[in-house]
């Protein structure tokens, strides 16, 4: 049997190599198809009819003058009169036409009468939210009273986020069409090939065995593409009536922006008290929250620091808006921000760096409390820290304010559950076949890198299919879990495969199949290098029938683990007679255990920062709380960072013997969280008082300047209300 295990360092010749992705000339050249780009014949256009109101009841809907008009082929009634709507946005009808322009003049024809209902759509002043607050069970450790008593040092703070929304740059949609009554092929923007066909089968009332899944390429996801949506069912509902044609509907931006999902936002009032040197002894928080009408889940608080006494309440507030999905670490960067904001206040409270501070308290940290010092370590030295760094709000001329913030952060990221079926060919040509996608991360770049390293070919040689639900199932592409479960099941795969090449090779070359490695093109013998066969010499002993295996991850041997620590520290400019805020440069210090492809590693933690900015310095929703409505679902007034707004962005990911040993960990999560909070920090170290909200537009800057000491503004030393 294999042994199956990653191959040591000195045998690497991909493995934790900077490898460019394999699909970026297709990308780059036009050439790579995303759901959007799909055209089918006779295709038809789906259009949507939204509520204009964020809680209302359906009392008539009148359809038949968009059902006369030329161009209109299929009309369907998504929620009947009597339903109670809850969020602006929500689906009503839908038509499907010959062309978008029909869809939507038939669309303004429809005719719906509502019941407006009360509605609540904003949730930064809990005492506003009456019956819509839902108390989550307290929770207390230690002696956190008596901890406060005992305290030399208390800080008390405001500090929070608001929702931001998915704003991916392919909208959610997808193509249906039916081949025969029973039979659906469906081109979707999903982070899910293999889950698909159950989810839609099922409210269609037709076996997952009759649906076909494709998706070539994903224009993004972040973790609101897991699901099928209602309109992805309409699609396929609307195709039928119009007698199997292919129907597509992909969402406007202003539609993505309101119901495909949110970041749920998360305000807190905390009280930290530590020692006179530095050590934390207790934290209180009282926080909520929104995830819309559903619910978003609690933050983490304390985030990654177990202070021994501890008392936290949380309150979920439902409000008349579209519902949370996963967004790239859920509810991480909401702690972290929180967490971090409070701690770096009691630290200026001290007049410690908070470098130290953090260092003095990192055994709080947990299993990875080396880690982080270790990251430490080289954030500072990159960042210049101990050079650079300042008390909070140290004078200097000028309005221009310069200041240092940090934050750390963790995440699981185990691998999911996959298949990979593995096929050499007599002829020498390798297949790998696995129904998993890659979301731009460079899935097909790991994938393929793997199976070359096991078989000791160049890259180019191996032929790789995703993205069809008839390839072996692959786990959705969330939590950072993918790569560890690629990777393993590739790994275990192609070990197989390699072992039976072996079979029969060694009686040939008169050894023992566990004589044989694959290596440069070649299987030869690991004693006599010079003793061997080419490759294609080698696959011509398999006979007439292929080699076949499948590989799985759960599987047998260590190839995956999970959990990470991560450390960033941000350098930003404040503008105080603007409140503009510029970040000069972020550095990230990462752990993901071993590392398959390290250019794509770095891309990762590259575009989280990128992400990170984004909702540190300019993203929210914006809701009117008169009329329910999000005022800003457009690019124009959702905004996003420009080239010109992230700064220097500087990554260094952790590696060697210590890391290796845990096998590979996930990625696409930890850097996001931290970006949030090192920015938010460095702020406050800039101009000497807490901007407590983000993001940190000009407004909240000048805010929190001008009035300092009031909840959503914040002292000098730190907090509000800070006391000794």
């Amino acid at each position: 049997m294999a042994e199956y295990k990653w191959p040591e360092p000195e045998k690497r010749s991909l493995i934790g190599k900077r490898i460019s992705r394999v699909d970026g000339p297709a990308k780059v050249s036009g050439k790579a198809k995303y759901t959007y780009d799909i055209k089918r014949p006779d295709m038809l256009y789906g259009k949507v009819l939204r509520s204009p109101h964020a809680h209302a009841k359906i009392v008539s809907i009148d359809t038949s003058a968009a059902e006369k008009m030329p161009g209109v082929k299929a009309v369907k009634v998504i929620q009947e009169p009597g339903t109670e709507i809850k969020w602006a946005g929500d689906e009503i009808v839908a038509v499907a036409a010959v062309d978008e322009p029909t869809a939507e003049d038939a669309i303004r024809a429809i005719k719906v009468t509502y019941e407006k209902l009360p509605h609540l759509v904003v949730e930064e002043d809990l005492s506003a939210a009456g019956d819509n607050a839902k108390p989550a069970a307290e929770q207390t450790a230690g002696e956190p009273e008596k901890a406060f008593g005992e305290a030399e040092v208390i800080v008390e703070g405001f500090y929070g986020l608001p929702v931001i929304t998915h704003c991916c740059l392919e909208s959610h949609g997808s193509i249906s069409e039916w081949e025969g009554d029973q039979n659906l092929l469906v081109h979707i923007s999903t982070q899910a090939v293999s889950n698909v066909a159950n989810q839609i089968g099922r409210p269609l009332g037709i076996p997952a065995a009759n649906v076909r899944v494709k998706q070539d390429h994903i224009g993004g996801g972040f973790g609101s593409k897991f699901q099928v949506d209602r309109w992805d069912v309409t699609a396929a509902q609307l195709s039928k009536m119009a007698g199997g044609k292919p129907v597509k509907i992909m969402l406007e931006r202003d539609a993505e922006l309101m119901v495909a999902g949110i970041r749920p936002s998360a305000y807190a009032r905390v009280k930290v008290g530590a020692k006179r040197d530095g050590e934390i002894i207790a934290w209180q928080s009282e926080s909520w929250n929104t995830g819309g009408s559903g619910g978003g889940g609690s933050p983490p608080l304390p985030y990654v620091f177990s202070v021994p006494n501890k008392h936290t309440q949380h309150t979920g507030i439902a409000t008349n808006t579209g519902s949370a999905r996963a967004w790239r670490a859920p509810n991480h960067p909401q702690g972290c921000l929180v967490t971090m904001s409070a701690l770096e206040d009691t630290a200026a409270r001290l007049e410690m760096d908070p470098l130290d501070f953090f260092l003095k308290n990192i055994e709080l940290a947990g299993r990875f409390a080396e880690v982080y010092r270790e990251e430490f370590a080289i954030a500072a030295d990159l960042m210049e820290w101990k050079k650079n760094w300042h008390q909070r709000g140290a004078k200097t001329a000028g309005p221009v304010k310069r200041g240092l913030g940090l934050s750390l952060h963790t995440w699981g990221g185990g691998g999911h559950g996959s298949n990979c079926d593995v096929i050499i060919h007599p002829d020498g040509s390798v297949e790998v076949k696995m129904g998993t996608q890659d979301l731009g991360t460079g899935t097909r770049t790991a994938i393929m890198m793997v199976a070359a390293e096991t078989f000791g070919l160049p890259l180019e040689a191996i032929k790789l299919m995703i993205g069809d639900n008839q390839f072996p199932t692959s786990g959705a592409s969330g939590g950072s879990t993918t790569i560890g479960g690629v990777s393993a099941s590739t790994r275990r795969g192609t070990l197989d495969a390699l072992e039976q090449l072996f079979e029969k090779v060694a009686p040939s070359l008169n050894v023992q199949p566990a004589d044989l490695e694959a290596v440069a093109g070649r299987i030869r013998v690991k004693s006599d290098p010079r003793r061997g066969l080419s490759w294609k010499e080698a696959c011509m002993k398999i006979g007439g029938t292929a080699i076949t295996t499948r590989g799985r991850n759960p599987g047998p041997g260590t190839l995956n683990s999970s959990g990470v620590g991560g450390v960033q520290m941000a350098d930003v400019s404040v503008d105080v007679e603007t409140g503009i805020v510029r970040v000069n440069k972020v550095v990230a210090v990462q752990d993901c255990g071993l590392i398959i492809d390290l250019k794509t590693a770095e891309s990762q933690v590259y575009g989280a920062l990128i992400m990170g900015v984004c909702y540190a310095l300019y993203e929210e929703r914006i809701m009117d709380a008169r009329t329910g409505r999000m005022l800003n679902p457009n690019m124009e007034f959702y905004k996003l960072a420009g080239l010109g707004d992230i700064g220097e962005l500087v990554v260094h990911m952790m590696t060697g013997k210590a890391y290796d040993e845990r096998g590979v960990i996930g990625l696409g999560e930890p850097p996001v969280i931290s970006p949030g909070a090192a920015i938010s920090n460095a702020v406050a170290n800039a101009v000497g008082v807490r901007v407590p909200s983000l993001p940190l537009t000009p407004d909240r800057v000048l805010a929190a300047l001008q009035y300092p000491d009031r909840e959503g503004g914040s002292s000098k030393n730190g907090g509000n209300d800070a006391g000794i």
